[in-house]
């Protein structure tokens, strides 16, 4: 399927304007990372800890119905989770000034108000502590750390190593845009995030390998050509097969974004502005660094 014809952009003439858009977004990526580290961002009850609520109805009662009942009495941050086995609903609310009693009485007087023919009990409740979300953070980030490590290595050995700089930069340009577009937007950042930001820093490696793949095949078939020359031609050879790649991929993400409800709304915001992301990053990004870093390598050589 070729949704695009033979093309012949200059991708690499433009990398200098890329290059300066791709570090404000960077920049304002390691912003909000900073605020997140210094708890001055919209961080979930994962890593702020609150008070967990669990509640067996005598009847089904929808999540929706339940999350609509909280936010009319200012709980609209609170997580629900639905337990199949015997109509249970758990609840998770942030921190507030509230004892954890205090929030268990809350929500149980606005549920037997808002809705009153539900019958039910609350089976348990705990405070959460945010010790779970600092292990998660320190443990994300060393995985972070060993993996992009492991992708310079297997890079480097697989092509070279500007190629696995190359890699790396557009990987940490990816998340570092996620992060950036969460903060400005102050969408929460929990676990789903996470489980989000993981995903798009693999699929953004597996879109750049493809387009690295094509520049190596070109730059074996043409030993002395300009290696910005030698780039640019293996992008727009590829261009049509990374379009219809993102697309396809988009265009699952945008449902689940649509119609896959309000717990995942953000995670599905996630993915489809990760692909875009991915998308752009693997030509305006990693590309124009293996083209920077070739060219001081025959610099030098010369």
């Amino acid at each position: 399927m070729e949704l695009i014809g033979k093309t012949n952009i200059d991708f690499i003439g433009k990398k200098n304007i890329s290059l300066v858009i791709s570090s404000i977004v960077a920049l304002i990526g390691i912003i909000g990372m900073i605020q997140i580290a210094r708890g001055a961002a919209n961080m979930g009850i994962d890593f702020t800890g609150g008070t967990s609520v669990e509640l067996k109805f005598a009847q089904p009662v929808s999540l929706e119905q339940v999350r609509n009942a909280l936010a009319k009495h200012n709980l609209r941050d609170a997580n629900l989770q639905e337990i199949k086995d015997g109509n249970k609903i758990l609840i998770k609310v942030g921190k507030t000034s509230l004892a954890t009693g205090k929030v268990v009485d809350t929500i149980e007087e606005v549920l037997r108000k808002e809705i009153p023919g539900a019958g039910f009990v609350v089976e348990g409740s705990a405070e959460i502590g945010p010790s779970i979300g600092d292990k998660l953070r320190k443990d994300t980030l060393t995985a972070i750390i060993l993996s992009l490590i492991g992708i310079t290595i297997y890079i480097a050995f697989r092509f070279d190593f500007k190629f696995g700089i190359g890699s790396v930069v557009s990987v940490l340009h990816d998340v570092l845009a996620l992060f950036a577009l969460f903060f400005v937007l102050n969408k929460e950042f929990n676990l789903l995030f996470i489980t989000a930001t993981l995903t798009i820093a693999g699929y953004s490696m597996t879109d750049t390998v493809v387009v690295f793949d094509r520049i190596r095949e070109n730059m074996h078939k043409d030993l002395k050509g300009a290696i910005t020359t030698i780039i640019n031609r293996s992008v727009n050879e590829v261009l049509s097969r990374t379009v219809v790649t993102s697309l396809t991929a988009f265009m699952a993400a945008l449902s689940l974004f649509f119609f896959g409800g309000e717990v995942i709304h953000d995670f599905a915001l996630a993915i489809v502005a990760g692909i875009i992301i991915c998308t752009y990053s693997s030509i305006f990004v990693a590309s124009p660094i293996v083209a920077i870093l070739g060219e001081r390598a025959v610099r030098i050589k010369a």
